[in-house]
């Protein structure tokens, strides 16, 4: 389940580019990673089944309930390799406002740098909802 995660320049840039950031930190040989460039390690390099899979949410009632970073020193930065391993976390219900209840899940994903440090952690919050939301017509 764990990845390996390079960090590539090009990304960095990419990335703060999408987010419309002009800070010449995300640019440069030595280009630092913006704090929600995390988020795009499973996008790009993730292989198998993430955590996420092992809940057995139906994907149409799955919402995106948040994310949380925490670093451990300095940003990463371009040129780095950092191994990425996602687990699951706390999971919880909650009678929903609509009816049914709701189901949450956080996974969390490790980063490491070569000699094992912790550099980052991400906290994603994943809910299933009881119903599925209502399409417009």
């Amino acid at each position: 389940m764990s990845f390996e995660f390079p960090i590539e320049r090009g990304k960095i840039r990419e990335f703060a580019r999408a987010s419309h950031s002009h800070n010449p930190a995300y640019d440069g040989p030595a280009a630092v990673i913006p704090p929600t460039f995390l988020t795009t390690a499973a996008n790009f390099w993730g292989e198998g089944t993430h955590p996420a899979a092992e809940l057995g949410f139906e994907l149409a009632r799955v919402l995106h309930g948040g994310e949380e970073y925490e670093f451990f020193g300095p940003p990463p930065h371009a040129g780095q390799t950092l191994t990425a391993s996602p687990r699951l976390g706390e999971r919880w219900e909650k009678e929903g406002k609509r009816g049914g209840v709701m189901r949450f899940a956080r996974i969390i994903t490790e980063y490491r740098d070569p000699a094992g440090s912790l550099v980052a952690e991400q906290r994603t919050t994943v809910i299933e909802t009881a119903k599925a939301p209502k399409r417009d017509s």
